[in-house]
């Protein structure tokens, strides 16, 4: 299906040109984002601290105490980050992206440098719930931005690109912590990261967003009747009509199965390293570096992917499709990781091929998958779908989380086919539930 656009003429060429400026600042502010929240994890060895209930030489059965304070920090987190992707996505679709940006990143920024006054575990807590927050408007309001500034051919590559700060951060986190840390103490942490929140708020205020962007699609207008009036929709009117939609249910679920995949290469990656190859954090840095690097390639290269097939004339269905169906057959290798210690003992260069594979597939269906509320919803309900998706990848999350702790060890074998068949079967249902993604239809 072919995109047309409205107002988007000779008289646009200023925003036309600009758009990739607003990807930069996207990409920027995702990589602040995940910065902020990795910063806790970097200086965890530091937090020994008194009221965190257990000091170094003191007796070693105080550490059940620290670890039960440190994860009722981290849930504290995980469950604000839920509960914001269900609220803040509805709020920018109230606000506009503009405003909606602003106060996310200023929430979560003012929550960063918060961590630097804290003084005990309940103050911690607090500091995390409003960083969770803050953070969980990124996604929606950055996927609501490529809406408004790129053509349908061009929202992928627009948000594999912004979407690769969350591998940046993992290169620049580690270097820029440990040197502020080791000279200023862990609270000159916090003080960094959250003081670069605040110089991209400053930046973005300046912007004159509204005025320069671009005009909206033929697409976009066809998609109203979807979700009639959404900007003047109450919250739950809302969420009650976008429940009617199958297209909701499509994006959910494909969050809600792939998501979790994700999260398991963040968290279990460093402890399979170890546990079958002896790679200690200092030697499984480099398989990590490669990894997210070429992840970041995956990222990029999937958005691209249905832009070019879009080009060549494909609808946005074919060309969005094809792309998920490419990264989705590009996980079904990670199946094979178990084998990969039998064949090749203590090489674990063939297993981080396959995870480095897998993890660029991920990227560049989530660069895709981000992009389908784009095809599917109005302008004025994007974020709130985008939100709500979001939230049904962190109950995946934990879901997946739970067969993980009770299976990884005794069954892996059974985690990495989960893991590679879960893209094939999401791209499965959304098929099912949306055979033609940018058709116009009427509201349910």
């Amino acid at each position: 299906m072919a995109t047309q656009n409205i107002g988007f003429t000779s008289n646009d060429t200023q925003s036309a040109n600009i758009r990739w400026f607003v990807c930069g600042l996207l990409f920027l502010a995702t990589t602040i984002n995940y910065m902020d929240r990795s910063v806790l994890s970097l200086i965890e060895p530091q937090l020994h601290l008194p009221f965190m209930g257990w000091l170094r030489g003191v007796d070693p059965k105080l550490q059940y105490l620290y670890n039960l304070n440190y994860g009722r920090i981290i849930i504290c987190f995980q469950i604000a980050y839920g509960v914001g992707l269900l609220t803040a996505g509805r709020i920018i679709d109230k606000v506009g992206t503009k405003v909606g940006y602003a106060v996310a990143i200023g929430v979560w920024a003012l929550a960063s440098l918060s961590h630097s006054l804290v003084a005990s575990v309940l103050g911690f807590c607090i500091a995390r719930a409003l960083l969770g927050l803050g953070e969980a408007g990124n996604f929606p309001a950055a996927i609501k931005a490529t809406t408004e500034w790129f053509p349908s051919e061009e929202r992928a590559l627009a948000t594999g690109l912004f979407n690769s700060g969350s591998n940046a951060s993992f290169f620049i986190a580690p270097i820029l912590i440990a040197a502020v840390t080791s000279r200023f103490g862990w609270r000159s942490a916090f003080l960094c990261t959250g003081s670069m929140g605040i110089l991209w708020l400053v930046l973005w205020l300046f912007f004159p967003y509204n005025r320069l962007r671009r005009g909206s699609t033929q697409t976009q207008a066809n998609l109203e009747p979807v979700v009639p009036l959404a900007e003047r929709a109450g919250f739950f009117d809302l969420f009650r009509r976008l429940a009617k939609t199958r297209e909701l249910y499509a994006f959910a679920i494909g969050k809600a199965l792939t998501d979790p995949i994700w999260w398991f290469y963040l968290f279990y990656l460093p402890k399979f390293l170890n546990e079958n190859y002896g790679l200690d954090l200092n030697h499984a840095k480099y398989p990590l570096i490669v990894i997210y690097s070429v992840s970041s390639v995956g990222s990029i290269g999937g958005g691209w992917l249905s832009g070019f097939r879009m080009k060549q004339g494909h609808s946005v269905n074919s060309g969005r499709k094809f792309a998920m169906l490419i990264c989705a057959l590009c996980v079904l290798p990670i199946m094979l990781v178990p084998h990969m210690h039998t064949i090749f003992a203590t090489n674990p260069w063939p297993a981080i091929a396959l995870f480095s594979l897998a993890a660029a597939a991920h990227q560049g269906w989530s660069a895709n998958i981000f992009s389908t509320p784009t095809d599917m919803f109005p302008s004025s309900a994007v974020s709130t779908v985008v939100g709500i998706g979001g939230a049904a990848g962190a109950v995946g999350g934990a879901i997946f989380t739970w067969i993980v702790s009770h299976y990884f060890a005794l069954h892996p074998l059974l985690i990495f086919l989960l893991g590679g068949f879960s893209y094939i079967t999401a791209l499965a249902i959304f098929q099912l539930l949306v055979p033609r993604l940018g058709a116009t239809r009427k509201a349910a």
